[in-house]
């Protein structure tokens, strides 16, 4: 059985692109929107844990919207006494789905920071 295929940010981020160049030649990313606000739909606390999300996990995209929700509603609900253990596990799988867990966050590879030059589209 074939490798399921890896979609082209994941294969950039986790290096996959160079190792293997031939095997995403021609492929198109889709553009991706960032994360954005929290949804008015959340409470305070929710909406608190949404941002450091956002902040812990810059790769965090408008289409995680759903599963960092969850994870905001889950992370708030944790801290409650009377919170099934269930909970955790559910909460680790949306940790591990977003890239946030340290396996998972090694597999996260970011290009070095270049300092942006705002003249070097008209000098370059």
């Amino acid at each position: 059985m074939p490798r399921k295929r890896m979609p082209a940010k994941v294969a950039e981020m986790t290096g996959d692109t160079i190792k293997h160049p031939e095997r995403h030649k021609g492929r198109a990313a889709p553009p991706v929107t960032p994360l954005g606000r929290a949804p008015a739909r959340l409470s305070k606390d929710e909406r608190a844990e949404w941002e450091a999300f956002r902040a812990d996990m810059p790769w965090l995209c408008r289409s995680d919207r759903h599963v960092v929700e969850i994870a905001a509603r889950m992370s708030v609900r944790i801290r409650e006494k009377d919170c099934p253990l269930g909970i955790f596990a559910q909460l680790r799988l949306c940790l591990s789905s977003m890239g946030a867990t340290p396996t998972d966050r090694s597999r996260v590879k970011w290009a070095e920071d270049e300092s942006y030059d705002p003249a070097s589209e008209f000098i370059n």
